[in-house]
């Protein structure tokens, strides 16, 4: 706003205001641009400085419905309003705000600034623990792997100082006594909104309260914020909804992320493309992808990322001593069933089932892709088993499809791959795990205990011999994509395009709540943060952007590493023939963990799958009815995927044996 282009108001407007049932305290405070047309004001009441736009133009709104411009039954306190808005029936007031073009306010209590505020910048979540050990400042620009950071390394108190330090100045640069609606806000039916930041074109219907909160609205991606919706203390990102009696208190919803039918949160962080229904969370930290869909499931004191929590999912953060003191971490990608439980603290590896309840403390970080089971009150694992089913790679292939973000501007970078260097290395540790189990138990044990949890002589045969298929597949699913697409006349050209661009990538790698990376290069830029090298939080995500943006040549490095080191050779030694030997050894684990898939997928046509299909007919009657709801087992989609990957994976291999062969 340019206060040069407003003027005061002539005594001719002035009379014709009052007339139509305006008032102010001070007409000499009250300023306007032209042109100004007085007969869009009717019954307002005008205290403060106050600035009006010109209200020229009608407002098409949704459904082809249109209001006229101006300000009809209001209250207006120390406010700007921007040109062609629509305010009516406004109960309370409209105080200390900044109100931009197209707005509509109608039928409200109050929208109100009642003092300094930050409009919930730097608001502290107590994620993880309840009792505050991991306080997380949250701002409008927050990221999934920035509140890792935040959460996770508190060993590095210099670090979290640093990066609390810098939360808290970007919420002072927008400390203000005054808000800001901006362009093509919807505001409506709704009751007290209160400290409040709401971004363009966000739509506000019938919720019942919004305070000490900024929403972060764009045009690519609007808010929603839906009816008796009540939110504290928090941040709503672009794209995200909120509607349906949902409860929110300090928390962060992230980028498209949906909560509804009476979602309940507290001290709670929600990352992009998150979902909640009906159920209720509590100081969890909730990485992209963490889907709660039933009423009866409590998530608390938990970090996820992927997840699919079942109906009656449960955990227990505390052991009646000291307090809720105590956390869970389940990664990526894994599930728990109807009515499981986790006693906390717990770790779950990548891609784990969960079933049944488990009242003992474990940590299968080390072994992904598992099935956790319960037995008599007693936890089984069967190590890998996950690799061989279906419904783990339909997840991988519908998490980039699922993701709803339109903005240019992501606040998460999200790596969808299954496979990778992070789940390999606990793959290779897995394996190597499992074999000194088997070692030092001796291959004739009916059982082995591991972290409180007990594996049978049959779960560890089978999951050294699933992981050991799953390491050669990523293996050589990089070798052939570093190798492809080019002919080679010597071996000294093969051995060129072999070596790696960097260093970068080499160690262990982990996964920010989303973002794989190797952890020498989050540790650098940890560093960088704690020495000062790094001094804002634009600069971190740019940092964030550009480990996502090399993920590749970070996983040359790591995989070239790790093949040489399981095959006992160094690149100068590697011929040809090494070349051919891995390849073939790469179709074998593919076809191997492909005719898998297609047996488990084929589970879902066996007689039983059709019980309750064709009730009232015979066994003709079954068949058509699951036929035509179903489908076919050879034309179901996933099925044609995994023959057709089959194929296309043998035509890959032999083509790089056939110019190998060449040499």
């Amino acid at each position: 706003m340019n206060p040069a282009e407003f003027r005061l108001l002539t005594r001719e407007e002035i009379i014709l205001l009052q007339q139509q049932h305006c008032h102010a305290v001070d007409w000499n405070q009250v300023k306007v641009k032209d042109p100004f047309s007085p007969e869009k004001f009717r019954e307002v009441y005008f205290s403060g400085e106050v600035y009006l736009g010109c209200q020229q133009k009608d407002i098409h709104i949704r459904n082809g419905y249109t209001l006229p411009s101006g300000i009809y039954m209001a209250a207006i306190h120390h406010c700007s309003i921007g040109d062609n808005v629509h305010i009516s029936r406004v109960h309370g007031n409209i105080a200390h705000y900044r109100i931009g073009e197209g707005c509509v306010i109608r039928n409200i209590d109050t929208l109100e600034v009642t003092g300094p505020s930050t409009f919930g910048n730097g608001t502290r979540v107590n994620v993880l623990d309840e009792t505050g050990g991991r306080q997380i400042p949250i701002y409008d620009f927050l990221s999934a792997h920035l509140a890792y950071v935040l959460t996770l390394y508190r060993h590095r108190p210099r670090l979290i100082e640093t990066l609390v330090k810098m939360i808290d100045a970007y919420a002072g640069r927008f400390r203000s006594e005054t808000g800001v609606i901006e362009k093509g806000v919807s505001i409506t039916h709704t009751r007290l909104l209160k400290n409040v930041k709401i971004g363009p074109f966000a739509i506000i219907e019938g919720t019942g309260l919004i305070e000490n909160t900024s929403i972060h609205s764009t045009k690519e991606s609007p808010v929603l914020i839906g009816s008796d919706v009540i939110i504290k203390n928090s941040i709503i990102s672009s794209g995200a909804t909120v509607t349906d009696g949902t409860i929110l208190e300090q928390c962060f919803v992230g980028q498209s992320t949906h909560l509804a039918k009476q979602y309940s949160a507290e001290h709670s962080l929600f990352f992009a493309n998150c979902a909640g229904f009906h159920g209720e969370a509590c100081s969890v930290f909730a990485g992209p992808f963490t889907v709660s869909h039933h009423k009866s499931t409590l998530l608390i004191a938990g970090m996820f990322s992927f997840l699919n929590a079942g109906s009656g999912s449960n955990q227990s953060n505390h052991m009646y001593k000291l307090g809720p003191i105590h956390h869970g971490i389940v990664e990526r990608g894994s599930k728990t069933t109807s009515d499981s439980y986790l006693l906390w603290p717990a770790r779950v590896g990548p891609f784990t089932l969960v079933m049944g309840r488990h009242y003992k403390n474990s940590d299968t970080s080390t072994l992904p892709f598992s099935y956790l089971i319960e037995n008599k009150d007693e936890s089984y694992l069967a190590p890998g088993v996950n690799l061989r089913s279906v419904g783990t790679i339909r997840d991988a292939q519908k998490w980039p499809r699922r993701d709803k973000r339109k903005e240019k501007n992501l606040l998460d970078y999200i790596n969808f791959n299954l496979l990778s260097p992070y789940t390999i290395d606990k793959m290779i540790r897995g394996r190597d795990l499992l074999l000194r189990l088997q070692e030092h138990s001796g291959e004739k044990s009916e059982f082995y205990v591991y972290e409180n949890v007990k594996i049978t002589r049959s779960s560890l045969k089978r999951g050294i011999q699933l992981y050991q298929m799953g390491i050669n597949k990523f293996l050589g699913n990089s070798l052939i994509s570093r190798l492809r697409d080019r002919d080679y006349r010597t071996a000294d050209e093969i051995r060129q395009r072999l070596r790696p661009d960097s260093n970068a990538g080499l160690g262990p790698w982990v996964d920010m709540a989303g973002l794989i990376a190797p952890k020498n290069e989050v540790d650098q830029l940890l560093d960088n943060i704690e020495n000062g090298k790094i001094r804002d939080l634009d600069h971190i995500h740019g940092v964030f952007k550009s480990f996502y943006e090399k993920y590749y040549t970070f996983e040359w490095t790591w995989a070239f590493n790790r093949i040489c080191q399981e095959k006992n050779i160094s690149l100068d030694k590697i011929t040809p023939m090494h070349i051919i030997k891995w390849v073939e050894t790469w179709k074998e684990s593919v076809v191997a963990l492909d005719k898998m898939l297609y047996e488990d997928a084929r589970k879902e046509f066996t007689l039983s799958a059709r019980t309750g299909f064709g009730a009232d007919g015979d066994g003709n009657t079954r068949e058509q009815d699951f036929d035509n709801v179903r489908g076919r087992f050879e034309n179901n989609q996933q099925v044609r995927e995994i023959i057709d990957h089959i194929r296309r994976k043998t035509e890959l291999g032999d083509s790089v044996i056939a110019r190998m062969q060449k040499i």
